[in-house]
């Protein structure tokens, strides 16, 4: 064999192997994490067009090529390689594997054999449209999981620096914050999105989710988990259409209808209050916790998560969850504590050990 067609079936044999791997952690993850049979048929016909499409390269050839002990590209590692904090990660990490080595043999392959490349090419195609809805359904999936975990919401503003705005997401979260909104009437759309793009990252990196207040363009640019509007703004069926499926929509009520609105709209998740009289928003009247009790008692057959909100703090944490309530979104309660982290960390403890 020539150097020339050695090192071309070298390459064909790396990438084959890598665009198989890929393509099977797929289909595992669609076959026992969604359970889709469709789906993992697919994801079996996208494998089996692999197989026969190399079927046309002489396996001797490829065999005879591979040199693992000579490959300098295994002693190159990166820090990414290894950090897969969610599933989600993983099903990317694999989709993006098999898109690239597909290209690579597509390309490679037409000094080989040109319908070969023009099979890779098809298959290609097929593989770029099933894995994109696939790792969609990773990427819900895992942000309406950690929803479904949360028990603490906080409520946050732009802060005075982003170097500030890091710190605080970073040490609030390994407190015990699970889900971060950011709200400031004060700030401009710039600075919006700009402390959004990086609460997002940030929260993403501490297995938290970030939301952004009412602007649900902002929140789409920036990157976010998700927008939470209330009963004044952008209405929850619209902030969907911008937004799309595999992201979060929670809406504020403060009457039992609007739950059942809410949930009909398809939000995925509520905030029922105001519960008590706050100090960083004005309430012309308060639902209470008789509110709480409602929500709590109606909506057993359509659940979606519940966060008490407005007014609650350390003093009266217990008369929200005697009305079964686990959930609660502050504002003051943690910013205007004398320690932020330790108030959130007592907060998410008796959430926890009600």
């Amino acid at each position: 064999m020539d150097h020339s067609r050695q090192t071309s079936y070298r390459i064909l044999d790396a990438s084959a192997n890598r665009a198989a791997e890929g393509i099977r952690t797929i289909e595992e993850f669609v076959r026992f994490g969604l359970d889709d049979s469709q789906a993992a048929a697919v994801a079996k016909e996208l494998r089996h067009e692999l197989a026969t499409a190399l079927s046309r390269l002489n396996r001797a050839e490829l065999l005879a090529a591979r040199d693992t002990e000579g490959d300098v590209g295994t002693a190159l590692e990166t820090t990414a390689e290894y950090s897969r904090a969610e599933i989600a990660d993983v099903i990317t990490a694999a989709a993006e594997r098999v898109q690239q080595s597909l290209r690579v043999l597509e390309e490679y392959g037409k000094t080989v054999d040109v319908e070969f490349a023009r099979q890779i090419e098809s298959l290609r195609y097929r593989a770029y449209t099933h894995h994109r809805q696939i790792e969609l359904d990773a990427i819900t999936g895992s942000r309406k999981r950690r929803l479904a975990e949360a028990v603490l919401y906080l409520l946050i503003d732009c802060g005075r620096s982003e170097s500030e705005f890091i710190e605080r997401l970073q040490t609030l979260s390994h407190a015990g914050v699970d889900v971060f909104q950011l709200r400031d009437k004060q700030a401009h759309d710039r600075q919006l999105f700009e402390r959004a793009k990086c609460g997002a990252s940030i929260a993403k990196d501490c297995n938290a989710l970030f939301i952004v207040n009412d602007r649900a363009d902002i929140a789409l640019a920036a990157g976010a988990d998700g927008v939470h509007v209330g009963q004044d703004e952008l209405p929850a069926a619209m902030a969907r259409r911008v937004l799309g499926s595999e992201r979060l929509v929670g809406v504020s009520t403060h009457t039992i209808d609007q739950v059942h609105q809410t949930i009909r709209d398809g939000a995925d998740y509520i905030g029922c209050g105001p519960t008590f009289p706050s100090s960083t928003k004005s309430f012309g009247s308060h639902a209470g916790t008789a509110f709480l009790d409602q929500v709590h008692a109606e909506t057993r057959q359509t659940p979606r998560p519940a966060f008490a909100i407005g007014g609650i703090n350390r003093t009266n944490l217990d008369q929200v969850t005697a009305c079964g309530f686990h959930r609660i979104a502050v504002t003051a309660a943690i910013n205007d504590a004398e320690d932020p982290a330790a108030a959130a960390r007592e907060l998410r403890r008796r959430l926890v050990d009600r």
